[in-house]
């Protein structure tokens, strides 16, 4: 187990601004969630200080327990119908332009919650025709139905995580399985011409460099369009323990590497998340004249 304590390109400073306040509090007046909050990220103060915020639905608590996510564990609650309002008034009060919906897992739900996806997903594309509309996804079990109808609402890039190294998974994910989630990549990639999927691996659980190369090979199999690859950082003490601490030299090698797999953007780095800065991230791909 390595320690971050001498590595300053892992050290985040903190930023306190009044949009960071005034983040908070809009947040807090529309009852939305967020997984920036839920999952400690360490990029919460920054975004926040942006005025951007990646919206959780479907409640607070998984019913997963992946080793690398400080997110609740425990038997969730009913689903809120009011919740796709919530986050539109929030939407609404930070003005922002591109939208990142995420979820906690929900296997007790037939549709693994994408009803709910489709319902978030319409509701601000309603109101907001000129919003830029991002969902990160759960495996929902594989159901290619519960991914048409996340599909069918229309986000603009289709997300979904494969996180780590498949010899990992029982450790690191349990309860998720790899070619399933690279499965589900390929059924949205499949949908339709122009159809953006986006993924994301995570470093530091105890991946060995040619695991890393392999992943980043099989998500490319899958048509996927953009990734992201960042480095663990431990949430909390009941989370796994980082393996590595990966240098700055490493995440531009990985990602020259994604780039020559042929991945239209790719965005590498310690603090790097699915959802930090992913706005430029699709910017830089519509300029390529890559997007719907």
């Amino acid at each position: 187990m390595q320690t971050a304590c001498h590595k300053p390109h892992l050290k985040k400073r903190l930023v306190f601004s009044d949009d960071l306040f005034r983040t908070k509090r809009i947040l807090s007046e529309s009852g939305a969630d967020t997984v920036c909050e839920s999952s400690l990220c360490p990029n919460l103060n920054e975004c926040f200080s942006r005025r951007h915020a990646t919206f959780m639905i479907l409640g607070r608590s998984c019913t997963r327990s992946c080793g690398f996510c400080s997110v609740a564990k425990k038997s969730p609650g009913p689903v809120d119908p009011g919740e796709s309002e919530k986050i539109l008034a929030a939407v609404e009060g930070l003005d922002l332009k591109y939208v990142i919906i995420t979820s906690v897992t929900r296997d007790d739900l037939a549709d693994g919650g994408a009803g709910q996806f489709a319902k978030t997903v319409c509701t601000i594309k309603r109101r907001l025709k000129d919003a830029i509309v991002e969902v990160l996804v759960p495996d929902f079990n594989g159901i290619r139905q519960s991914v048409e109808t996340v599909l069918g609402s229309g986000p603009d890039v289709f997300g979904h995580n494969i996180e780590t190294a498949k010899r990992l998974y029982p450790a690191v994910r349990r309860g998720a399985d790899y070619d399933r989630s690279l499965g589900l990549l390929r059924i949205a990639k499949s949908s339709g011409p122009g159809r953006i999927t986006k993924s994301g691996i995570i470093l530091g659980l105890g991946e060995s460099r040619e695991e890393v190369l392999n992943t980043i090979e099989d998500i490319r199999s899958t048509g996927c369009d953009m990734l992201t690859i960042g480095q663990y950082m431990r949430p909390a003490m009941d989370n796994i323990a980082v393996s590595k601490f990966y240098e700055l030299s490493s995440f531009a090698e990985f990602k020259d590497i994604a780039i020559g797999l042929g991945f239209k953007s790719v965005s590498a780095g310690p603090f790097v998340r699915s959802s930090y800065f992913a706005e430029e991230d699709y910017i830089r791909l519509s300029l390529k004249g890559e997007t719907r």
